[in-house]
């Protein structure tokens, strides 16, 4: 595997019961880089991400994170690799009963041994990346769809992980809220030179990050390229499905 690349697939396959969800699935993304993925609901954009990181078992292929073969770890060992991720869920996957330090805290405290006092100067570092350091004691019921998605956010990159996974980062928010989120996202990957797989069907979020895209249809990468070749397409299928996403995006 070439020196550049932080995460190379091989012929990744996954099915569930008699559905394939993933059939034969090869892509790699290089150190630094935004990879997008796209695709319809249910094609296994987010299979892809739990198997990419050991939290569903891939029937067959090879998964390489900085050059480690992650199907050979053991749960030891992939728990190292794994200090090294962050993962932004859909719903931003706060803790309720906790507040927003706490929030920022507790990955801190399980993955790492650091000082109080390190503690809390990480966590307000990090909330001034995302422009909220006055939520640092707010409960997250108190914080509105967009700033929960910021401190969701916070607390991934609060570890400096090389590599950054989103899962539809931007689901739920309205255009402006998406737009800056989106626009957060890419300059903390720039800031941090984190390399980056983003699961969406936000067309405009995939604009504002993408360095490369891709499309997933019936389990296989059917197209790849940067946005402009992905949304100019005259293929029918992208065609349709960007000029539906784009409709949506202007009608909300």
């Amino acid at each position: 595997m070439a020196d550049t690349r932080r995460v190379e697939i091989k012929n990744l396959s996954k099915g569930f019961g008699d559905k394939v969800v993933l059939d034969g699935i090869s892509l790699h993304v290089d150190i630094g880089e935004n990879l997008v993925v796209f695709g319809r609901s249910g094609s296994g954009k987010s299979v892809l991400l739990k198997c990419l990181i050991g939290l569903i078992k891939a029937d067959s292929g090879e998964i390489y994170i900085n050059g480690k073969f992650i199907p050979d770890l053991t749960q030891n060992e992939l728990n190292k690799v794994r200090k090294n991720i962050g993962f932004l869920f859909q719903s931003a996957a706060l803790y309720d009963s906790m507040s927003v330090r706490e929030n920022l805290e507790f990955p801190l405290k399980r993955l790492f041994d650091f000082s109080q006092t390190e503690i809390d100067e990480k966590v307000m570092q990090t909330l001034e990346h995302v422009s909220l350091t006055e939520a640092v004691d707010k409960a997250p019921s108190e914080l509105s769809g967009g700033m929960r998605k910021r401190i969701g956010l916070a607390r991934s990159i609060i570890t400096e992980p090389e590599l950054m996974l989103y899962d539809e980062p931007t689901t739920g928010l309205d255009p402006i809220s998406s737009k800056e989120i989106s626009a957060l996202i890419l300059e903390l990957q720039k800031k941090l030179n984190m390399t980056s797989i983003v699961v969406t069907h936000d067309v405009t979020c995939a604009q504002i990050i993408a360095d490369r895209a891709i499309f997933l249809g019936d389990g296989k990468v059917r197209f790849e390229g940067d946005m402009d070749s992905l949304s100019n397409s005259d293929h029918p299928f992208l065609r349709d499905f960007f000029s539906h996403n784009i409709i949506n995006e202007q009608e909300n």
